[in-house]
This record gives structure tokens, sequence and C-alpha cells, in this order.
């Protein structure tokens, strides 16, 4: 039941270096586990935020930012955007080389997402499987492979692979006393309108029998939802783009400094630079680094 993957990949794990990111995600599943943050995961941006004040900055929100233009004058600008909004913010500041580059970028397979309200823990055939924040279903390699090989092709999995978090295990106060809630999403093609709610609580029922039983309501969001809900996630990719062989050297473009774009003091920090997706916040380490090594 449990395996780690294709959970961010989100390719065909016959494709070059996915091997890679499978290695990479068990490390670090042994090293520091799948943290989870208590009282949800809101809490670490306002954290965040709150030591950006405590330095001296300032935190706006609410403000849609269409031209560059709408920004306050500054020595750098960091963009946490897909070259998609990139072309659009810039509009024809960018000269035609790089945003012809943008445009070819290519954007990686969508999620389906679930949210529930459950009045129990997840019935698990193996208990063991209770304990852990984090379960990612798909049977056995050879199901999983498929699994993603299918989404690859353009087409949904019967049997998706499916990431499932039940964040109750490690914070009890996510839900109300003796209830729980669960998240879980699977891969889809890129923009998918199809509604995956039965694929991925048939996967859970495999291998949770009696799981339909303990749901009290669900939340659904497909790719054009979660494309509403954050407009970098172009066609439901989460991912920042595609994770394929070419785009991890080419991200977006192929570049000693790639999270520099050609306009003066205007960097791109978003996973659509090196080193790719993930909670790990290297892309805006790095553009950092770049934009304070050039400014001295």
């Amino acid at each position: 039941v449990l395996a780690g993957m294709a959970a961010h990949s989100m390719v065909d794990l016959h494709d070059p270096i996915t091997g890679g990111y499978g290695l990479l995600l068990a490390a670090l599943a042994h090293q520091v586990g799948w943290p989870v943050v208590r009282g949800g995961s809101a809490r670490l941006a306002a954290a965040l935020v709150d030591r950006f004040v405590s330095l001296g900055g300032v935190a706006e929100t609410g403000q849609q930012v269409k031209d560059l233009s709408d920004l306050p004058q500054a020595r750098v600008i960091l963009l946490d955007l897909t070259p998609a909004q990139l072309l659009a913010v810039a509009g024809d500041r960018l000269p035609g080389g790089y945003a012809r580059q943008l445009r070819r970028y290519r954007y990686g397979p969508g999620v389906f997402k679930l949210d529930w309200a459950l009045s129990g823990p997840v019935p698990w055939k193996d208990p063991a499987v209770a304990q852990a924040a984090t379960v990612h279903l798909g049977g056995t390699l050879a199901q999983i492979a498929a699994g993603e090989a299918e989404v690859a092709a353009g087409r949904h999995p019967e049997r998706p692979y499916v990431l499932t978090v039940q964040p109750c295990v490690a914070d009890p106060s996510r839900a109300p006393a003796g209830r729980h809630v669960l998240w879980a999403y699977c891969h889809v093609p890129n923009s998918s309108t199809v509604d995956m709610t039965t694929a991925i609580e048939d996967q859970i029922e495999r291998f949770a029998p009696g799981f339909r039983d303990v749901i009290l309501a669900r939340a659904v969001h497909d790719t054009v939802a979660m494309q509403q809900h954050d407009p970098n996630i172009i066609g439901g990719d989460i991912a920042g783009g595609h994770s394929g062989f070419v785009q991890f050297v080419k991200r977006p473009t192929l570049s000693l400094h790639p999270w520099a774009t050609p306009l003066s003091g205007v960097y791109l920090c978003s996973a659509s630079t090196p080193p790719g997706a993930a909670v790990h916040g290297m892309g805006g380490y790095h553009a950092a680094r770049l934009a304070l090594s050039r400014l001295r």
C-alpha cells in the first residue's frame, strides 16, 4: 500500500530521472518524515510572514498584480510566478527570444483533489497505516507505474495512484473530538474536467473497507477549481511545470542563472525554476542569493 515513487514527479515512471525523485522522497521521509503543521498549514505561512515583518518587511495581500507597473519602485522584484504569468505581467517588455522560450514551456499533469470530514478514523485493513499522516496508495509497483503511465498518455486511470493525508494522526486539533479530516489527490491529464471522486474513493476503499461509511461531507476540486484557487496552478499542475528531463535542466530556460529574467532587477523564484517543485523553497533561496550578489 505504501509507496513514495510518484508523489510529486507526475511523470511516467519509465522516463529518465524518475528514480531520482523516488530516492529523494524516500531519503527525506527517513530523515525528517512527512511533517504536519499543528493547527493547519496556514500557520506556517503566517509564521514566515511574522518573521519577515519582524525584520522590517511589509506584507500586503489582496492586491492583484496584472502588470509590473502595479508594483512599487524597487531595485529587486522577485516573482513567484510560472512562465505564463510572467508573460502576462511583463507584456512586451520581454525580449522576443526569451518570450518565445517561455511560451514553449510545458506544463505537466494536473491533480484532482478531495477533502473529507469523517465521523471517525479511516478503517485501514492494516492498523499500522492508521499511524501514518501521509499514505501513498497504489498497490504494487507495477500498478502504480501503470496508473501514472495512463496519466502521462492523457488518459484517466481506473485505479489511480492516490496521495492521502490524515492530519489528525499528528494533530487532533484539526477536527472536533472523535472526528477526523482527510484529503487526497490523484494525477489527471492537464486541464481535465473528469470527476475522479469515485475512482479515488474506490482506491481508498480497496485498502480501507467501509471508508465510505465514515464520510460526513466532501469537497471536490478538479483542475479548473485548482487553477481558480491559485492561478499558478496551470491546468491543475501543482508542480509549476512538467518535471521531465528536459525541463529539469531547462527551467524555464537553459541558463547558468535561470532565476534571472532579461529585465533588470526582476527575478523568478517559483517552482518553475531549479530545483523544481516541492516545499523546500530553494527556488526563492537561489533567486534571492543571485539578486543579492548582483546588487553588490
